[in-house]
């Protein structure tokens, strides 16, 4: 049995010229991605819609797998620098209100290009790296904060408690974005999730 494509970038641009190129071929393969779907992305199709060749579109990504991986974790990095703009400064919150700036930061990442995200998450096996970085901090948002407060926490299960409350933001904001799209924009499932989340966390 041959060995499995790698699916890492080959080499990565250091020259303005460069980053110009790579940035055309990932803006041409989430086109083509969401426009036609995975089966019809290749490299060569990659690369006629970038506007470059197929030799320097393989300097950089070795098969249709590095094209799908860097895609990916170029996504989940423009998430995760999105949400970080509703994190800050949320210590001297309460309970209540640091899960209302988490799901808000939740929505707002996963609004970023959703048509990609659903692409991403529901075709591409690669997309795991987005769920890693996008899962990591929240996770550790969570766990930093609610561990501060462990004597208004009616779980004694910190961990437990973490995992169980970014899992549930994370389903249903994935559920809403496939099934309701309609929710991600009027604040009712913000407020609903905010209430229900609360009402799991903090001891009466």
């Amino acid at each position: 049995m041959s060995p499995k494509p790698p699916a890492t970038p080959r080499k990565q641009p250091k020259q303005e010229r460069s980053q110009v190129t790579v940035e055309a071929i990932l803006s041409a393969t989430a086109h083509i991605l969401t426009e036609n779907g995975y089966n019809q992305l290749t490299t060569n199709r990659v690369a006629e819609r970038a506007g470059v060749s197929i030799g320097s579109l393989y300097q950089y990504f070795p098969n249709k797998e590095a094209l799908i991986f860097a895609l990916a974790e170029q996504h989940a990095n423009e998430m995760v620098q999105l949400a970080k703009q509703h994190l800050e400064g949320l210590s001297d919150r309460t309970i209540p209100e640091v899960l209302r700036q988490i799901i808000k930061a939740a929505l707002a990442a996963h609004a970023v290009n959703p048509k990609l995200h659903r692409v991403l998450h529901e075709q591409i096996p690669h997309s795991e790296v987005m769920k890693r970085l996008d899962q990591a901090k929240i996770e550790n948002l969570l766990q930093s904060f609610l561990a501060q407060r462990s004597d208004q926490l009616r779980p004694k299960n910190l961990e437990l408690a973490v995992f169980m409350v970014e899992r549930t933001i994370r389903a249903l904001i994935h559920g809403a974005m496939i099934d309701h799209p309609e929710l991600l924009k009027t604040g009712e499932l913000e407020q609903e999730l905010t209430l229900m989340l609360s009402a799991y966390l903090v001891k009466k």
